[in-house]
């Protein structure tokens, strides 16, 4: 593993503004989980095409960004460590990395504070840092559940931290934070049934809407089709509709789809797109800007139950969490384009991500199935990761290469 760099001498070698294309939140900008890099890798092996490789301090399914000649991440130690028995909750650590975007030494490791008693197991192994940082160029931001929300600088100071709530869950906290402007959201629906908008220059609560139950997806803001902007955001059985500076509900529409919501929403032109549910789920598109209750402009009887879909062209593309099973449909009528089996294919829980007209599906246990992004299937490469570990993040991309995220390595993989 790199050895860590004295934390002046980290902002010295990173005081240059980066030329490329962020990824500044989960899903990268706008949470479209799309790119605009060209020459994106499509194969590679554990001797080819790794730019770097770094060993990290901790596990988490958390999934990197990358903010001008930094990436961020967050890692958790000491407590449910896949692989690593013992351990107790006191010893339990939420860590902050921040490494150099282009050799992937770690720069600053930051330890937060763990607010106990935390849970005593999390489902699946998606242990305690679960929620993607957001990075506005000034500050990072990182959410720890019940432990709360803190914003540091880029030498890893905390300047400030807010409680959101004391709520825990067997499947843990997922959802990431959004900026907006001056405001941070987040979604504390584990923590206190409620949708929070921070200060983010001092983490002071500025508003909370509250029946924001059984919702695990990260918040999206849309420009409606009259170019106002409104927070979006799934829970049980509904997709809600907010002012993002108020917190005012401004409509609200059913989604048939049952149970709890995992899948980010996606959006464009004023079209909000869902997917989510279990054994099949569902999928419904919504125009933004109405008021009170609204109909979807369509349904879709199939939908998955954690990865978010990609749109791109016209079509929206996912991946089924519990079938290797990659699906393209039509994003203006629903209409089902495809549903293609992929040959021994593991489970997916991280979303698609796009770049180059590839469309890249990373399963938990490292596979990533290039397809090109186009309503006629087509796989252009199959790879695979040679350690032996459990892939949960979603993959981001920047300067043309993938950062690819286990419970063990952060890899750079392209040119």
């Amino acid at each position: 593993m790199h050895a860590y760099l004295p934390r002046a001498l980290a902002f010295a070698i990173l005081s240059t503004l980066a030329t490329a294309a962020d990824w500044p939140q989960f899903r990268g900008p706008g949470g479209t989980a799309t790119s605009a890099d060209k020459g994106t890798p499509v194969t590679w092996s554990g001797t080819s095409s790794i730019v770097w490789k770094t060993e990290l301090p901790g596990a988490g399914t958390s999934s990197a960004i990358a903010v001008g000649p930094r990436i961020f991440l967050t890692a958790y130690s000491g407590w449910n460590v896949p692989g690593q028995p013992g351990g107790s909750q006191e010893e339990l650590k939420r860590e902050v990395l921040c490494l150099n975007r282009s050799n992937g030494k770690i720069l600053w490791k930051a330890d937060m504070p763990s607010k106990l008693p935390e849970q005593d197991r999390i489902r699946d192994g998606h242990g305690y840092a679960s929620s993607t940082p957001a990075c506005d160029g000034q500050r990072v931001y990182v959410f720890f559940g019940k432990s709360g929300v803190f914003a540091l600088d880029l030498n890893g100071k905390v300047l400030w931290k807010a409680d959101v709530g004391e709520g825990l869950n067997g499947w843990g906290s997922a959802a990431s934070p959004v900026l907006h402007g001056n405001l941070l959201f987040i979604n504390a629906s584990v923590e206190s049934e409620s949708l929070i908008a921070l200060d983010k220059n001092t983490g002071k609560e500025v508003w909370r809407a509250r029946g924001i139950k059984e919702s695990w997806n990260t918040p999206v803001v849309v420009a409606t089709p009259a170019g106002k902007a409104e927070l979006v955001v799934a829970i049980f059985g509904k997709v809600l509709g907010f002012d993002p500076e108020k917190g005012t509900q401004l409509w609200s529409c059913e989604t048939k789809i049952p149970w709890y919501m995992v899948p980010s929403l996606v959006a464009e032109k004023g079209i909000v797109y869902c997917i989510g549910g279990r054994n099949g789920g569902g999928a419904l598109a919504i125009k933004a800007g109405g008021r009170g209750d609204v109909e979807p402009l369509w349904r879709g009887r199939k939908g998955s139950n954690v990865s978010s879909p990609v749109l791109h062209e016209g079509h929206l593309y996912w991946a089924s969490d519990s079938q290797p099973i990659v699906t393209c449909t039509n994003a203006t009528t629903g209409e089902m384009i495809y549903e293609e089996r992929l040959q021994r294919a593991e489970q997916f829980y991280p979303s698609p991500v796009l770049a180059d007209g590839k469309l890249y599906y990373l399963t938990r246990a490292g596979q990533v199935f290039v397809v090109a992004a186009k309503p006629k299937f087509e796989l252009l490469a199959t790879n695979k990761f040679d350690e032996r570990a459990v892939f949960n993040a979603c993959p981001a991309i920047a300067d043309s290469r993938l950062l690819i995220r286990s419970d063990r390595w952060l890899y750079c993989v392209g040119k």
